[in-house]
């Protein structure tokens, strides 16, 4: 069996992996110690368990400039939120703009909807991932709903202009909704700047938080109908759900324990710098895109411009499966293959249907990580692994 402390985690973009310190400290100490019921009870576990999901929508709100924290509404991950968001809002004969770089959490849940009688607009990618401002102005007519786009692609890292789009929805009546799955954590996002009216996150990734949370921004002129009806430990003689948020949206006991620790995660990036954390990981990939240019096998792809911290390649007649198997199992290094859940993203860069080898640092890898990978690919490619 591989050592697993000795694995070379080079697969963030699915999950931030390891998480600070005190992210692991605070989750443990709620688990133990304060894992009552928010907001179902009077005793004082209930109202420290309560103390701990109120401070994790203040530190949410603190670094997306969100003015009022009960309009964060806590979920299981950025796929949840999204859910909510496009069921909440999107009603049959409605018209939404979208992109061909979306992630699954976002098609899928569109292609539903346009089963429905929704119409759906793809926005066409250009071969490095990227949509144009203009193109998406463009799409939009006299009957679009809501504009939603990733902010930055988790298969080529290509950054989205969503400050571009948002101040223009707005002033267009159109309503904008931003997947920052991807970005969250690692680029600055300012929901009034840019004029996001939802905006979906989850905190298992940048945020450093624990896998089970996530949260749903809702601007104060959204009012959307809830995706799951329930108790909320309010109004609880009426069996219509309470019209105020977040408990209009948030039905059934909370994940305490990981809400505190997405707090410490939150924390953490506050405390490090949005700025230096995106720094840190954008020069892992330039090291690597630098390395794997003079290894005339391997074929990147996105921009050549470093900007979200994503490399996709692929091994000229290679399957990428059996890259990512040859570094996991005679390297550990820990990469992932395949379409990543995007498939219109792959065949806008021309990858469909096989996919590449995605690689995504975090803050936590190192230039020696790169190294070994860049060595490991080199040995592969030649043939002596």
């Amino acid at each position: 069996m591989q050592d697993e402390s000795a694995i070379v985690y080079l697969d963030n973009a699915a999950t931030s992996f390891p998480k600070p310190e005190q992210v692991y400290q605070k989750y443990d100490e709620v688990a133990r110690h304060c894992c009552a019921n928010p907001g179902r009870g009077g005793h004082r576990l209930a109202q420290r368990a309560a103390q701990h999901v109120l401070n994790a929508r203040l530190a949410v709100a603190r670094l997306f400039n969100i003015s009022d924290c009960a309009r964060v509404v806590f979920t299981a991950n950025a796929t949840e939120a999204i859910n909510m968001a496009l069921f909440g809002l999107l009603q049959p004969g409605d018209e939404v703009v979208t992109t061909t770089m979306e992630h699954n959490a976002v098609a899928r849940p569109l292609f539903a909807l346009q089963q429905r009688g929704v119409r759906v607009i793809k926005v066409a990618a250009d071969s490095t991932g990227r949509v144009s401002a203009a193109a998406v102005r463009d799409a939009c007519g006299r009957a679009t709903k809501l504009v939603v786009m990733n902010h930055c692609s988790n298969v080529t890292g290509t950054l989205q202009p969503v400050a571009e789009v948002g101040p223009w929805c707005r002033d267009n009546g159109v309503f904008f909704m931003v997947d920052a799955a991807q970005s969250a954590g690692v680029f600055a996002i300012d929901v009034q700047q840019m004029a996001i009216d939802l905006l979906a996150a989850p905190g298992h990734k940048g945020l450093f938080g624990p896998q089970g949370s996530g949260f749903l921004y809702v601007a104060p002129s959204l009012e959307l109908q809830p995706l799951i009806y329930g108790g909320t430990g309010t109004h609880s003689s009426s069996l219509e759900q309470p019209q105020e948020l977040p408990e209009r949206l948030e039905s059934g006991t909370l994940n305490t324990p990981a809400l505190a620790a997405l707090t410490a995660g939150v924390e953490f990036v506050t405390q490090t710098g949005v700025e230096r954390v995106c720094r840190h990981e954008q020069a892992l990939v330039r090291q690597l895109r630098n390395a794997l240019a003079a290894i005339p096998q391997i074929q990147m792809f996105g921009p050549k411009q470093v900007e979200g911290a994503v490399l996709s390649f692929v091994v000229r007649q290679r399957d990428s499966a059996e890259i990512a198997f040859l570094l996991d199992h005679h390297y550990n290094i820990a990469v992932r293959p395949g379409l990543h859940c995007s498939g219109d993203a792959h065949r806008s860069i021309g990858t469909f249907p096989h996919g590449t080898v995605r690689v995504s640092p975090g803050y936590f890898n190192t230039s020696a990580d790169i190294d070994c990978l860049s060595r490991a690919l080199t040995e592969i490619v030649r043939g002596t692994t």
